[in-house]
């Protein structure tokens, strides 16, 4: 029974054309979350728009001129202004890529990388607000590649509250300039956490990638499949994997796998990378392939021969010593494996899980080392930490680029001497984006190899 105040403005009739509009606004959400593809990088809004159009339009024609004759004056503006807040309720939240189940399965999945973010769910971007050259640089180099990304200000060491810094019985012993590097990236972690966001890609802000990116990314996906989800036929709750020291790394030796025969594996549901990772150290400066020794790490590996965006052998390098993967395999190899003794942050993916546990094992416990050996302490499972899982690339995807002048520019941590650098350069980047920026503004492919073959 309607109040009789009320009953002035009721109108069934208007009722039922408002909840249909409420299911058309449903039915636009549920097209556009079973086909993501819709909001790539470059899709307008207008199109968008227009699509929605024609799904409201597709109600009964009919009724919706009785329904706006039978409506008093004061029912219609009531109206008017119910359907205006439902529009922007049901249209207008913005609604993250992969904040829910991926829809698109296998292949499909893959897709997700050609987004605006490379299939995470926001790229962030860590270095000082003063560092303006690195912000111009990083800035127009996500632009050139159509990346959306978002700067995350670092963190002076001198800034840092002593009592802030979590420490052993010996206090403080790091110097500020490597504090703050930890702070920074803490405040980038603890913000992919308070955001609930379901994976980040972190760079720092001189990193520099291949005009390739999407395609490597694309590759490296297919990898990381194989070495951490189920292969096709088990279940989660009872896995198989294609590399036997998944389940028991304790085993000495673990399976190569192949790129060009990778397992069938089943599809994931949460990340186009896979539904089981932490850490992706995509931007190092050197990893080694697990040791036989390491009880605890996985020892399978994934070998992509022909990769024809690495660089020629002579033109690697990597902290770690034996560089087995330069020594051992053929020109144009890259692997995909789980990181061991991994060196730099150049750049690094966190699922939410791997976020929150990194504030657990590096935020909240002792700063003994600096952050990239904390975080290698984590992939590790040693120095009281809790293990994660961790994949990476060697040679890495993401590396610094060092620009011509000085080279005390390259650092905010360390102290770099040297002679004046009279070009720009980025380590084992080929078709790099931020030596090409000239071509790709002038509409250009036919891209510089900084490291072409003989």
């Amino acid at each position: 029974m309607v109040p009789e105040d009320e009953q002035a403005t009721y109108n069934p009739t208007c009722t039922k054309w408002f909840a249909g509009l409420v299911m058309a606004g449903q039915e636009i959400r549920q097209r556009d979350a079973t086909n993501p593809q819709r909001l790539k990088a470059g899709e307008t809004s207008s199109a968008l728009a227009a699509d929605n159009v024609m799904i409201l339009q597709n109600f009964p024609q009919a009724q919706q001129p009785s329904m706006i004759q039978q409506l008093p004056r004061r029912s219609l503006w009531t109206v008017i202004l119910a359907i205006s807040l439902t529009i922007v309720l049901l249209l207008g939240v913005p609604r993250p890529l992969l904040t829910t189940k991926l829809v698109a399965q296998g292949q499909g999945a893959l897709q997700h990388i050609n987004n605006a973010t490379l299939g995470f769910e926001k790229i962030f971007v860590v270095g000082l607000p003063e560092r303006t050259d690195r912000r111009d640089g990083l800035t127009l180099q996500a632009a050139l590649s159509n990346l959306k990304v978002e700067f995350m200000d670092g963190v002076r060491g001198e800034h840092i509250a002593e009592k802030a810094i979590p420490v052993t019985e010996d206090g403080v012993t790091l110097d500020a300039p490597v504090l703050g590097c930890w702070r920074g990236h803490m405040n980038a972690v603890a913000e992919v956490v308070r955001q609930n966001l379901s994976s980040v890609l972190i760079l720092e802000d001189d990193a520099d990638w291949d005009v390739r990116i999407r395609q490597q990314l694309q590759d490296f996906a297919l990898a990381t499949r194989a070495l951490t989800q189920p292969l096709a036929g088990s279940s989660h709750s009872n896995p198989s994997y294609a590399d036997v020291t998944m389940n028991d790394p304790s085993q000495p030796e673990g399976h190569e796998i192949s790129f060009h025969n990778l397992p069938m594996t089943l599809p994931p549901t949460l990340s186009p990378y896979g539904d089981d990772w932490d850490l992706l150290w995509v931007g190092n400066c050197g990893l080694h392939f697990p040791f036989p020794q390491s009880t605890n790490i996985p020892k399978g590996r994934v070998i992509y021969e022909g990769d024809t965006t690495v660089a020629p052998q002579r033109n690697l390098w990597s902290i770690n010593v034996p560089f087995t993967l330069k020594e051992k395999y053929a020109q144009h190899t890259r692997a995909i494996h789980h990181a061991q003794e991994g060196v730099c942050t150049v750049g690094y993916a966190l699922s939410q899980r791997g976020a929150r546990r990194i504030l657990e094992e590096i935020a909240l416990k002792p700063v003994t080392d600096a952050y990239d050996i904390l975080m290698r302490f984590f992939c590790e499972g040693t120095h009281g930490r809790k293990k994660g899982i961790c994949i990476a690339p060697q040679p890495p995807y993401f590396h610094s680029h060092r620009r011509a002048g000085l080279p005390g520019a390259m650092s905010d941590i360390g102290d770099h001497k040297g002679a004046y650098r009279e070009e720009a350069m980025t380590d084992m980047v080929r078709w790099s984006v931020r030596l090409n920026s000239a071509l790709i503004l002038d509409g250009r492919t036919d891209y510089v190899d900084q490291y072409p073959d003989e």
